[in-house]
């Protein structure tokens, strides 16, 4: 492995802590919803656009950012974002209309859009090929446990306070983080690939051909179609359709996720590294197996009450989160360094469009003309989908060269 003086555990624990407080000040927002609702008074459709004009925004930004981080450099790119969506996020705690709500949700969107194309491409030249998985599961754990702990914060916050204190609480810690990343060394870009550059790898017109990174696109959307929508509207269901009470919806539901999020990330980064050493479409094989197996449990969370309904969510969720870290170490790997953060922006543009841009908007949609839970629908056909598109995509994976890994040499 190449030797440098980049500090790579310290950069991650940096990064991951930012990525943490990215999905903290997201979710925050799905915790106080319903209060939200209350004081501007909308259809549900209406609140789940909310989510649908995050993404869009989202999206819109991560094609010109990742673009941008291939030609220059991307820890100032980074900062940036994290101050903005920072400052986002401060700004709601004086918002009195729907509309300013909206506004400012949006922005979030562009910060979070900023850091999170940039932040994968310079984690991937700090750590070798086949410890990917394991490296990005700690990344993305934050993906649910921040979005967890913006339940918790949220719901416990507000309780008492009102909707508007936790965002003063979850704002603040985004501003340090940006400042210690200011004073970290960039790594130089393809430090740690080994695997051979060819056309589909490494030019964007390659991209598109490039069927290892496009199966682990889509079945990444329709995950995310079915968590984006799930998130939004988990807390208003047990509180709307099992009668729990808002804030122990949130503690619960919270805490489930919390759990779920770091250790069905960490156990899928291992058990995809683990068998990469066996099988090249590990990555694809593992995120397939696991959402086939969460469909009957996704099925009783939403049609059981009592004493079944969280112990199948907690599994259900489990499941859904073992394929975080294989899927985002599968898209990392099928691409070149020097179009990392473009096709990153690609995978972020794609994921969100045909995932939870929209389903937050129809599960909203669906609820006010029938039921969340028949909404709630969508999001099983989702995973559905996602399983049998991995299955196919096994066979693009590329074959990790574990013998130049350990040689310390790079791609040629």
């Amino acid at each position: 492995m190449a030797r440098t003086n980049y500090h790579p555990s310290a950069a991650l624990a940096v990064l991951t802590g930012l990525n943490f407080f990215n999905y903290v000040d997201r979710s925050v927002l799905f915790a106080v919803q319903p209060l939200v609702q209350k004081e501007f008074p909308r259809s549900d459709t209406d609140f789940g656009f909310l989510t649908t004009a995050f993404f869009f925004c989202y999206m819109v930004t991560a094609p010109f950012i990742g673009v941008l981080a291939d030609r220059t450099q991307r820890k100032t790119i980074m900062v940036l974002g994290a101050v903005v969506w920072s400052v986002a996020t401060l700004l709601t705690a004086i918002t009195y209309d729907f509309r300013t709500l909206l506004i400012r949700h949006t922005i979030v969107g562009i910060g979070e859009a900023t850091f999170v194309t940039v932040a994968p491409s310079f984690i991937a030249d700090l750590f070798p090929e086949s410890k990917r998985a394991r490296v990005l599961g700690i990344f993305y754990l934050c993906i649910g446990f921040g979005t967890a702990v913006g339940y918790v914060l949220g719901g416990a916050i507000s309780h008492k306070h009102g909707w508007r204190a936790p965002f003063y609480i979850a704002a603040a810690p985004g501003f340090v983080l940006a400042a210690v990343l200011s004073f970290l060394p960039e790594p130089p870009r393809g430090l740690q690939d080994t695997l051979k550059e060819t056309p589909q790898r490494t030019t964007i017109t390659g991209l598109f051909r490039n069927g290892a990174f496009w199966t682990a696109t889509l079945g990444m959307a329709m995950v995310t179609f079915a968590l984006g929508g799930l998130q939004v509207w988990m807390p208003t269901f047990l509180s709307r359709v099992r009668h729990v009470r808002l804030d122990h919806a949130n503690l619960v539901f919270g805490a489930i996720t919390a759990f779920n999020a770091v250790a069905g990330a960490l156990m899928g980064g291992w058990m995809g590294d683990r068998m990469l050493n066996r099988n090249r479409g590990a990555y694809y094989v593992l995120s397939a197996v696991s959402l086939l197996i969460a469909l009957p449990f996704m099925t009783l969370a939403i049609t059981t009450g009592g004493g079944m309904m969280y112990p199948a969510i907690f599994l259900a969720e489990f499941l859904l989160f073992l394929n975080t870290a294989p899927l985002n170490a599968a898209v990392v790997n099928s691409v070149g360094a020097h179009v990392r953060a473009t096709a990153i922006a690609v995978n972020l543009f794609t994921i969100h469009l045909l995932g939870d841009a929209f389903s937050p908007t129809l599960i909203g949609y669906i609820s006010d003309r029938s039921s969340l839970q028949i909404g709630f629908m969508a999001a099983v056909v989702a995973v559905l989908l996602a399983s049998i598109i991995l299955f196919y995509g096994r066979r693009y994976a590329p074959a990790i060269n574990l013998a130049a890994e350990a040689a310390g040499g790079t791609a040629t």
